[in-house]
């Protein structure tokens, strides 16, 4: 229920995709999810309802077994409640709730109930289905959830208690922090997800972005939406989405993954698929690249010249496009001769997406537009299989 994801080409909270300059090579440290800090806050505060002490740093078993200790920030008991906070630390990660304050609120719970949640300040609540979690309830994770259960299971055993608890998490200024990501778009309102499924964040990793893409598709399918678009960006985004009047759930955050969505979409099949991007990124689609990223590839002029050719262009304006500076430029040039380069190059992207779908019984359409959002090729609908 990976919600927490840049509205542009940002990837999800925890993520970005590109290291900044200079910080190739270096070694980069590591954080903790928004889950392991609930984890820890919540365990502390049940720990100091039933025994009247908070455990300063607090100890969380993540779940590969390892043990990390977590200072506490902000401690608070009364005689029906305990609150324990923790700054969430996300290491060399760009992540949005790093520096957040997570908090657990944690109070007794009916005899037998065991633990329950509740979405305190900044915490969304889940509203449409097709994420791990069903409508109405706290946007906490499963894994999170398990974390602290077993946190507060682990506690009523040492003290000899039930593990019955209401447990409220809580992160101020959450709410105005989730409008910076993708929760809305699934449905999440109010606030934050709390997230983590290994309790680490890993600087830089695509990991999270790709597990955002998947609830993408598990909401629209969820809703039962006969049509989806991943597009590389937030124009092509707009773009697309005006094209064909898509309610804003139809959109996949795709980015640079093209193949990491359309595998997905094989295994978990829309009727309907539309791929849109920039000239550039949809050149390097139909150049055979199912990952965009600058890193895997750049788009080869050469290639596109020799393209601009097979659809009527003549020596002297290929030579100009294969010694363009941009890819912009190449199809600036194209355009101004009459070249419909776009549709070819829409067509080869086709040709590279299409094997990847096969098997979904999808229909696979691929749309190109300019930096301003203008239709510059289209490959139309048709089946992959």
């Amino acid at each position: 229920m990976n919600g927490d994801v840049e509205p542009s080409d940002d990837p999800p909270e925890g993520h970005f995709e590109e290291q900044p300059d200079g910080a190739a090579g270096a070694v980069l440290r590591r954080g903790w999810t928004t889950g392991a800090c609930a984890a820890g806050a919540a365990k502390a505060a049940f720990a100091a309802l039933v025994t009247g002490v908070f455990p300063d740093p607090v100890e969380v078993e993540l779940p590969s077994g390892a043990r990390p200790a977590f200072a506490l920030a902000t401690t608070t008991l009364d005689a029906d409640s305990a609150s324990a906070g923790i700054i969430k630390d996300a290491g060399d990660d760009p992540d949005v709730t790093h520096g957040a304050l997570v908090r657990a609120t944690v109070r007794r719970g009916r005899p037998g109930s065991g633990v329950t949640f509740i979405a305190g300040e900044g915490v969304g609540t889940v509203t449409r289905p097709g994420l791990p979690i069903p409508p109405g309830e706290p946007a906490i994770n499963p894994v999170p959830r398990r974390m602290i259960a077993q946190g507060i299971a682990e506690v009523a055993h040492q003290a000899g208690v039930a593990a019955d608890a209401e447990v409220e998490i809580s992160i101020p200024g959450g709410e105005m922090l989730a409008k910076r990501t993708l929760n809305g778009r699934l449905g999440i309102v109010g606030g934050l997800s709390v997230l983590g499924t290994t309790g680490i964040v890993i600087p830089f990793s695509c990991a999270a972005w790709i597990h955002s893409i998947h609830r993408g598709v598990d909401v629209a399918r969820a809703m039962g939406l006969t049509h989806v678009a991943g597009a590389t960006g937030s124009a092509s985004e707009a773009a697309i989405q005006a094209l064909h009047d898509l309610p804003e759930t139809a959109l996949l955050d795709m980015g640079d993954f093209v193949g990491g969505t359309l595998k997905y979409l094989r295994a978990h099949p829309v009727p309907r698929v539309t791929i849109a991007g920039g000239v550039a990124k949809m050149t390097k689609l139909a150049q055979g690249l199912l990952d965009l990223h600058s890193k895997r590839g750049s788009a080869d002029l050469t290639a596109l010249a020799h393209l601009a050719r097979e659809a009527g262009a003549d020596l002297d304006l290929a030579d100009r496009i294969g010694s363009a500076n941009t890819v912009a430029l190449a199809f600036q040039e194209a355009a101004a001769a009459g070249i419909a380069l776009g549709d070819l190059v829409a067509a080869r992207a086709w040709a590279t997406a299409a094997p990847v779908l096969r098997g979904s019984g999808s229909a696979l359409e691929i749309v190109v537009f300019d930096r301003d959002g203008a239709l510059m090729g289209r490959a139309p609908f048709r089946a992959v299989d």
